[in-house]
C-alpha cells in the first residue's frame, strides 16, 4: 500500500520532503508560492517512511528539498525554473 508520504502528486503540484531547519527548503516554498504552483510538505524527520524514500532518491543521503513530481520523478534542490519546466514537460 502505498502512503501519503511517498504518493505521487496530483497534476500541477509537487510533493516537497522538506526539514524545518532547511533555508533552501524555505527558499523554494516562498518561490512555488508566489508562482502560484502548489505542494504538499513531508517532513521527513516527521515520517521516518518518507526519511528513507529521500534516501533512496539521493544516493543514501537525506538531501531536501528533494521534490516529486506527477510522473514520478524526482529533484534534488531545483530551481523554480527546474520545477516549472518539469511540470510544464509532464504535461502538469
Amino acid at each position: 500500500m502505498t502512503t501519503q508520504t511517498t504518493q505521487t502528486p496530483d497534476a500541477g503540484t509537487v510533493t516537497m520532503y522538506s526539514t524545518t531547519w532547511c533555508g533552501y527548503c524555505r527558499r523554494l516554498k516562498t518561490q512555488l508560492d508566489s508562482a502560484g504552483i502548489g505542494y504538499t510538505e513531508v517532513n521527513i524527520e516527521e515520517h521516518p517512511d518518507a526519511a528513507s524514500f529521500v534516501e533512496q532518491v539521493n544516493g543514501g543521503n537525506q538531501t531536501v528539498p528533494t521534490l516529486v513530481f506527477p510522473d514520478g520523478s524526482a529533484a534534488t534542490n531545483p530551481s523554480l525554473a527546474d520545477v516549472k519546466d518539469r511540470l510544464a514537460a509532464s504535461g502538469s
